[in-house]
């Protein structure tokens, strides 16, 4: 347990410095036990999260351990939790251009980059939720069991992974696709992938870079 909270105190420094948050912004969790989570308090910068800090909630939300209070968006963290056993991290942040496009109806599930095709998926873009209600986790709802990157409408980010570190790379995977789709919308230019080529990438995506491509991830 002091190993998991080093490691997320970590990635909130990581969350910080790359300035995905700002102020009081943003929620990172694990999967502590099968049904214990650690998550960080609301109303604490993600740059000055220690690891005692951590507060240990069971998956009903229910606080078990620690000194502070839960994130109303620790829902949506719950949400992913008990919709897939699989997932044992989520990064829930503000990143500039991600949360640029959540405001936008720019499709974002566009045949560009091969490597976003492979490491997002297809990515949710969900509708706006009003903060603190139950409206935002349902929002996440019709793709909450296929989906690692979601696009909260006039929100935010969030993303969800295997492990708390792999949530936080795919949370900089789809910034960094995020300002790319941002760019070439500033230009009004593009080339997608052609159908043919993304699905003979889907089809060496398991043997070529160890990944399985559900699919109600693929966008063609």
């Amino acid at each position: 347990m002091q190993t998991l909270r080093k490691r997320l105190a970590d990635i909130c420094r990581r969350v910080a410095e790359k300035e995905f948050v700002s102020a009081y912004d943003g929620n990172i969790s694990a999967r502590a036990e099968e049904n214990k989570v650690l998550i960080t308090p609301s109303g604490k910068p993600k740059g000055e999260v220690k690891p005692e800090d951590f507060l240990l909630i069971d998956l009903s939300g229910r606080l078990l351990e620690g000194e502070g209070k839960i994130s109303t968006e620790s829902k949506i963290h719950l949400l992913a939790y008990n919709h897939r056993p699989e997932i044992n991290g989520v990064v829930h942040a503000h990143p500039i251009y991600a949360t640029t496009l959540a405001a936008t109806n720019i499709d974002v599930n566009q045949p560009l980059f091969a490597e976003a095709l492979l490491i997002l998926g297809k990515i949710a873009k969900c509708e706006y939720g009003t903060p603190s209600t139950d409206e935002v986790p349902d929002s996440l709802l019709p793709y909450i069991d296929y989906a690692f990157a979601f696009l909260l409408g006039n929100h935010g980010a969030m993303t969800i992974s295997g492990t708390v570190e792999d949530a936080y790379y795919k949370m900089e995977k789809l910034e960094s696709y995020s300002r790319l789709i941002f760019n070439l919308e500033l230009l009004g230019k593009k080339k997608t992938i052609s159908a043919e080529k993304v699905e003979r990438l889907y089809s060496i995506a398991e043997s070529t870079y160890g990944i399985k491509i559900d699919e109600r991830n693929k966008i063609i």
